[in-house]
């Protein structure tokens, strides 16, 4: 999530913005999540990097660590990204990531074969960071040893990365016949089609899985009808976030309502799309106490009504919204 509540962890890389934006999307259902810190300066990058550690130091309620997604990233591929902020993995950056490592919670990062080496996965890997692989137009033969390297996962999915063909199956291929990815899905209805994504379910090789991503933005809990990326204008229409030349950027979606979307839209049983939203993220970082219901496991709990509408959060065991149990069921 990039962002929520008016916040965009780019244009405030701080503690404040982080709280900001964990509770804007506790509002809309979501008990824990990563903030997520798009391509940009390194200093913007290492001061969302020091709000993350305080922010995991202050046990601040629904933070669970950080996602970098970028800057090293393809060009090719870049989708909203400033192509300008743009570059290789250099061993300054190695050695900042690997230096902060453990301090910031759970430790997400997105990288392209085209802008890091094989062997760099391997020691992000080794340091604790789950190696996520988008913004690429690699090919499959391209992307196989950074698989071997120890990548573990896909950024949204059919988004922002080499399609499959009859003769080359991209990303997207190796994502759905390799068990050792799991996978990110928009699911709003403009990042990918309906008809996709139940190809891309009934496709997909485990043990990994596919789990619902929002790729939210600032706008979540608010009237905004636009903000600035990188001094970029995006603008928010008909549901939609797009940059002026029509380019999407990210979305105008909480994980809710994806989860209603994948239910009512894509015909998944409840269960599954409940699952698509916490057990299965969960696995994918190696987060084993979220997700379920269990004794030892975090108490994060939602109170549903039968249409899916919000009734209360609960995060460890508080109510942190909405206190109403006089109707509706729990789910």
């Amino acid at each position: 999530m990039n962002g929520g509540g008016g916040v965009l962890l780019n244009n405030q890389p701080d503690l404040d913005g982080i709280r900001t934006i964990c509770s804007a999307h506790a509002a809309y259902g979501t008990t824990a999540l990563l903030p997520t810190v798009i391509t940009d300066t390194f200093d913007i990058r290492a001061k969302a990097v020091a709000a993350g550690v305080a922010a995991f130091a202050e046990k601040v309620p629904g933070y669970l660590g950080l996602h970098l997604e970028g800057p090293h990233l393809s060009v090719a591929r870049k989708g909203t990204h400033d192509p300008s902020l743009i570059r290789p993995l250099e061993s300054d950056d190695l050695h900042f990531l690997v230096d902060k490592a453990g301090h910031f919670g759970e430790a997400l990062i997105t990288l392209a074969p085209e802008s890091v080496s094989a062997a760099d996965v391997t020691k992000l890997v080794e340091a604790g960071y789950v190696v996520s692989l988008g913004h690429t137009n690699a090919k499959a033969r391209d992307i196989l040893p950074y698989v071997s390297a120890g990548a573990s996962m896909v950024t949204h999915l059919f988004n922002a990365m080499s399609q499959m063909e009859n003769r080359e199956p991209g990303l997207v291929g190796v994502a759905l016949a390799n068990g050792r990815l799991s996978c990110g899905l928009i699911a709003d209805g403009f990042h990918v089609d309906p008809i996709v994504m139940q190809v891309a379910l009934a496709a997909k090789q485990g043990p990994g899985r596919i789990f619902l991503v929002t790729d939210a933005m600032s706008t979540i809990g608010t009237d905004q009808q636009g903000f600035l990326l990188n001094d970029r204008e995006v603008f928010r229409r008909g549901g939609r976030l797009t940059l002026a030349d029509g380019t999407l950027a990210g979305a105008d979606i909480d994980m809710l309502s994806c989860v209603r979307f994948a239910h009512e839209h894509i015909g998944l049983p409840l269960t599954e799309a409940l699952n698509m939203a916490s057990l299965y993220p969960a696995e994918a970082i190696g987060c084993a106490t979220k997700g379920s219901l269990a004794v030892g496991m975090d108490a994060d709990v939602l109170v549903l009504k039968q249409d899916l509408s919000l009734m209360a959060t609960f995060i460890a065991g508080a109510c942190v919204f909405g206190n109403d149990f006089s109707q509706g069921a729990a789910a």
